[in-house]
Parts: structure tokens; sequence; C-alpha cells
């Protein structure tokens, strides 16, 4: 016992316990406790009462196993509040930056008790001389873990829609219920409104099979947006891995966050909804150098962190936050790979969308689709059958790697996001690179052995102007931020139709629908995997803010009464066009005719020709046509035309009858019309339609 034990009498000494399981993990004996540090000195257990801010129990592991520090508490329970304290040296340009007088928060804790202060002393090192440590200590103000008892697995009940038929919905757990009149006063913005019958049915009426919800590990927010009276809402900063928010529980603790967690999954799953969580694991809140030491740089710095060769006082910075996790060590890869587990497991979750994810792949040389972390979740039992969805860029030196992940990965793939844009909203593109992205990016997937429904399609998600804004505004509006509108993308492919922000014209509103409908119906028409951003079926705005992470307000919270209803109608039709037709199928197609002689895939000029090499590079041509035979699949021929000219034009129709299956220049996506081949038919200014052959139903 040490001069704190005997605060706390009936703290019983330390036993040797066992390296494994990391963490605190409650037995028949006690709690036994587990610490990853290669280069400390030594690691004291700190215990805490109920408040958290009295230390009344500090002891020494007692136990090293290779770099795991653990020992056995006899008789503890759950509930217990703890801390760890590293001794170790203090040499920031090795890269060691130890402070036992720093409370650290355990990696692998399950439930963090507290709120960060930022005017607590947590800096490890003084802000006035970077290089001696800050002696204060910070036991009172910084967070806690508690130990959490063992928690039953998830259900093993869970949806699973085919491949082809997933359709994503990007959302927000706050926002998305926050404003919804539907759901009870007490549910808004939580785990349990995303859970109720009226968010799950506008879900299902889109059509929606899999959610993707913006972080949900809790985090902390930011010392600057601390200072100016923001908050991070998007939650893009992880400071538990293995801790549901409690921002988004009904009570703001731990078992709450939990329990409703698990009980929204439930609840999705029951409705035939796949749940995805976006994971941030390529930073960590403590920042850089100049940053708070919270956990893993009090630890051992050097084995969780990128430090550059030359410079190691500092450190990498890949995923612009300060610091970059370093998926070299295998620690590092433990953490992550423990972590999903336990969201798959106990919390029910079915994939992840890595966020910055070649930092994962980093090795020394860049990065490698070879790297270690990718084998070990390949082979993973628990792993290996989620989905992984892949945001393919970091900002380090080769951070755009779209098409580069492995085999079975999703992508997110900015180039459809950037050439849908630009082609129908008047920037740079010609026919042949829309076409390109239509049929699954071949050019990036097919040519790297990839699937077309590896790419992740998309116009807008959580991340620039929401769909309504991208019509609305040719500038970013961020003042809100406090940054000096000098913060988010200032290069977005919009165009305001005439007019900045909101405005009483019909032409510009009329034509803003318009718009909006042709590029919703591109993801959902086109081949891979769309991913709808949460609002865009329903024209919400954000003002022209395109970096609203840190407006946990109106600005970001849907506004269900001012829905447009014609825009959900619009997408909720042609998502069900894409179930019963599936435009563009999960294979990867080539143009040549088959033994009847019909090709797969022709594509034609609006006079009835087909389109040759010289037509696709055509920069001031916005018009074509595809007739999409169905080679071993049931289903008519398709037809889909194109127009993305300010003005009409006329079509000449390819042999047989047509029926109308989608028009995007309708309100709601629909018209009774069939018309015979042959014939000129009118294509709408900025607008596609998609038609299905009335075939014979006695032809061979």
């Amino acid at each position: 016992m040490d001069r704190l034990s005997s605060l706390a009498p009936e703290v019983a000494a330390l036993q040797d316990g066992r390296p494994w399981p990391l963490g605190a993990n409650v037995g028949p004996d006690g709690v036994n406790f587990a610490v990853v540090s290669a280069q400390a000195t030594a690691i004291e257990l700190c215990l805490f009462d109920a408040t958290g801010r009295h230390e009344t129990s500090r002891q020494r592991l007692p136990a090293r196993s290779g770099d795991v520090w653990h020992g056995l508490l006899p008789g503890a329970a759950a509930g217990l509040l703890y801390g760890y304290r590293a001794s170790g040296p203090w040499q920031p340009e090795l890269g060691l930056r130890f402070n036992a007088h720093k409370l650290l928060l355990d990696p692998w804790a399950r439930e963090i008790v507290g709120d960060f202060d930022w005017s607590g002393a947590h800096g490890g090192a003084r802000a006035e001389a970077p290089q001696e440590p800050d002696r204060r200590d910070n036991g009172g103000d910084a967070l806690k873990a508690r130990v959490v008892a063992a928690e039953p697995p998830a259900g093993a009940s869970r949806p699973r829609a085919a491949d082809d038929e997933l359709l994503v919905y990007e959302l927000h757990v706050r926002g998305f219920t926050r404003c919804m009149p539907q759901v009870p006063q007490g549910l808004r913005g939580t785990y349990l409104g995303l859970a109720s019958e009226p968010a799950i049915a506008h879900l299902k009426r889109l059509g929606v099979n899999a959610v993707q919800l913006l972080p949900v590990q809790q985090a902390i927010d930011e010392q600057h947006l601390v200072r100016h009276g923001l908050r991070n809402y998007w939650g893009y900063n992880t400071i538990g891995f293995f801790c549901p928010s409690p921002r988004y529980a009904t009570r703001p603790d731990g078992a709450s966050a939990r329990s409703e967690f698990r009980s929204m999954v439930q609840a999705l799953h029951a409705a035939g909804i796949e749940v995805m969580l976006d994971v941030v694991y390529n930073h960590t809140p403590e920042a850089d150098e100049r940053g708070p030491t919270l956990s893993w740089r009090g630890l051992d710095n050097t084995s969780w962190y990128r430090l550059p060769p030359d410079r190691k006082a500092g450190y990498e910075n890949h995923s612009g936050c300060g610091n970059t996790l370093d998926l070299r060590q295998p620690r590092a890869i433990q953490l992550v790979l423990d972590s999903l587990r336990y969201w798959v497991q106990q919390m029910g979750v079915d994939g992840f969308r890595f966020d910055l994810a070649p930092v994962l792949g980093r090795g020394d040389q860049g990065f490698d689709r070879r790297h270690a972390f990718f084998t070990a979740l390949q082979q993973d039992p628990v792993l290996a059958g989620v989905r992984l969805i892949a945001e393919p860029w970091d900002i380090g030196p080769g951070g755009w790697q779209l098409g580069q992940f492995p085999a079975g990965w999703l992508e997110w793939n900015d180039r459809f996001r950037d050439t849908a844009r630009a082609f129908w909203l008047g920037g740079d593109c010609t026919r042949g690179e829309l076409a390109r992205r239509l049929c699954g990016s071949a050019d990036i997937f097919q040519a790297r052995g990839r699937r077309p429904l590896e790419s992740v399609n998309y116009v807008t998600s959580h991340d620039g102007f929401t769909l309504k804004d991208l019509v609305s505004y040719d500038l970013r509006h961020n003042e809100a931020n406090q940054e000096g509108n000098r913060d988010g993308h200032g290069h977005n492919l919009s165009w305001n139709c005439g007019w900045e922000g909101p405005t009483e014209d019909p032409g510009v509103l009329s034509r803003r629908a318009r718009l909006q409908r042709a590029l919703l119906a591109t993801v959902l028409l086109g081949q891979g995997t769309p991913m709808l951003a949460a609002g865009s079926e329903m024209g919400h705005s954000q003002r022209g803010n395109n970096n609203a992470y840190c407006q946990d307000n109106e600005i970001s919270w849907l506004d269900w009464s001012q829905a447009d209803h014609d825009l959900l109608r619009f997408v909720a039709h042609v998502s069900a066009v894409r179930r019963r037709r599936l435009p563009l199928g999960p294979r990867w197609y080539n143009g040549l005719p088959d033994a009847r002689g019909r090709p797969d895939l022709t594509w034609w000029r609006r006079t009835g020709e087909p389109l040759d090499a010289g037509h696709w590079s055509n920069r001031m041509s916005r018009i074509f046509g595809a007739t999409i035979a169905r080679p071993g699949r049931p289903g008519p021929a398709l037809l889909l035309l194109v127009n993305a000219r300010e003005t009409d034009a006329d079509f000449l129709l390819p042999a047989g009858r047509w029926q109308l299956e989608v028009d995007s220049a309708e309100p709601h996506g629909w018209r009774d019309w069939a018309v015979d081949g042959g014939q000129r038919v009118p294509l709408r200014a900025r607008s596609l339609l998609l038609l299905a052959e009335d075939a014979d139903p006695d032809a061979p």
C-alpha cells in the first residue's frame, strides 16, 4: 500500500492478475486491470470517490507481461471510478512524454465519467516552456473510467440486404429527430428518437435499408470551439472508442447510453435496417505537442502516434487534427480491432465507415493495401463479414486513395460526386466522364479487380453543402462558425441558379427543384451503392454553411416543418424503381453483343446514332442516352436519357415500345406515358428519363 491507500482501508492490495483482456474486467475474484505501455517505468492505478473529484487510493500495478501492466483488485466490482498515472522519462526530443502528475484515461474504458474542462491543468508540458513538464496535478478535473460489468452479446438476428439492393442513409442521431414533431418531445434527438416509429417510417418510405450514423463514440469538444460557445456537433474527436455518447441518451450517463443504443439497434433491425457507424481511428483529441495529455500520450507517446523521425518532439499530422494514430504498432491495431468487435458483438452494429481511412493503411512508405490492419480485419472471425466503408483520403502525402482499398471494401467516390455536380450544374465536364461515373467508375474500380458496388455514389454528405444549398449558393456562408468565413471548402461545384440564397423568384425555385431531382436520380439510378445525406430528400438547408461541424442548433437540425413533400415523394418513387429495375446491375458491362446480337450497353446521341470517341469528349454537349440490356437477368431492357442543358431538346428513340419509369422533370418523378421507338420525343431541360421496354411476352 502507498500513501493514498491508507485513506481507503477497505481497498485490498493489488495482486498480479493477468495481462488479458485489456481494460478493466470484472471477474469472480474482483476486477482485473490491464493497460499497455512499452516504455513506462511504473503504472499506478488510482481510484476515486463517487464524485470523481477525490482520489481515494493509489497503487502500482504489480505485474508486467511484455508491454502490458496488470493487477487484480480482490473483491472489487463494477462501479469503481479509476484512472492511471504513468512514470517514465520526460524527453520530448525522443518522443517520451511521461508525467505522473497527469491522470490518464484507460484507452479501453467502457464508460467515461466527467465533463472535460479545458481550464484544468491537462497539459503535459508547460505552455510557457514546452520542453519542461507541467507539474500541476489534474486528478480532480480529469476524465475517469468507470468499471462496467460484463455485457451480454447483442441479438443474433440481423438484417442483411443484398449488396445490389443496399441504400445507405447518412444521418446525425440528434439532428435527424431533434425537430421531428411526431416523435415524443423527450425522445427527440436521441437514440430512442431514431428508434421511434415515425423516424423508422420515414426511412422505410424512402426504401432505406442501412443507416450510417455520424460518430456516436464519445467525443470531446475542441478548445477553440468551447472558447466561442460552440461544440463539435459532428463528433469527429473521439475520446472513448468503446463508449456510446451520453449526449444522445435521454439521461446523460454511460449506462443509459449503452442501453438506449442497443434498443435503437434492435428497433432498426426489426424494421430490416442495418446500422453502420462512422468511426474515427485516425487521431485522438490530444492534438499536437501543445495539446492536452489525456490518455495515449501519457501512457506511451511513441507507441501510439506517428512521430517525424527527425523531430520526435512533434507529430505527423495526416488527419489535420494535430496527430495521427500509428497503426504500424500492434497495440494500435489491437485497440481498433477490439473496439470494432465490441460494437459488433455487444452493441449489434453491422458495419463501419472509416473516417480518413488511408491513415489505417499507412506503413513506412505510405499507403499499403496489404497493410497488417487490413489483413487482420480480413481474417477476423467477428469482423470478416461486416460492411466496411472507406473515406479513401487523408491529408498526408499520397492521401487520395480512391479504388486502392482491398477487395470487399466500399469507398466513398468523390469522383462521382464532383462529376455529377459539374455535369448538372454547368461545370467543366463531358458526357464521357458522367457515363463512367454512372457505370460504377470502371476506370477506377474495374481496373483494380474491384466490383461496381464497391463505389459509394453520392452528391452530398454531412461535409459540405446540403443538396438544397448546392443549388442555392455559389459561395460558402460560414460566419456562424466564428472563423471569419475562412473555414470549409471554397471549391464546391455549386450553382445558385441565378440568385444567392433564399428567393421567391418562381423561375429560380423551379430550376433549383429540377436540379435537385436530377442529382438525386443520378445517385439512385447509377451503378454502385447509393448514399443519401439525411435531409437531401426534403430540401434541408444549412443557410449556405458548408462546414456545419460546430452547429448543434437549427442550422444543422432537420426542419421537418419546412419539408419539401414533392421531393420526398420523388425520392421514394425513384428508390422504388431502383429496387424493382436495378438499372445497372452488379456486374461490369462491356458493350459487346450476346449470342442474339444484343449488346449489354449501347450509348446514343440524340439523333439516334451511336456515340463515338469524338462525341464522348465534346465538352459542349450535355445530352446522351443509353440502352441497358438484361442478359441473364429478369426484366425488360431499359433506356436512360439525359439532358443537362438549359433548354429542352428532342431525342430519337431506338426501336421498341417504351414505358416511362422516371421523369425527373416531374415533381413526383412520374407520369403515365408510353411511346414507340423511332420517334422523336421531348427531353426537358436539366432532367433525365428512365424508360422500360414494353416487351412482347410471346417473344423468344
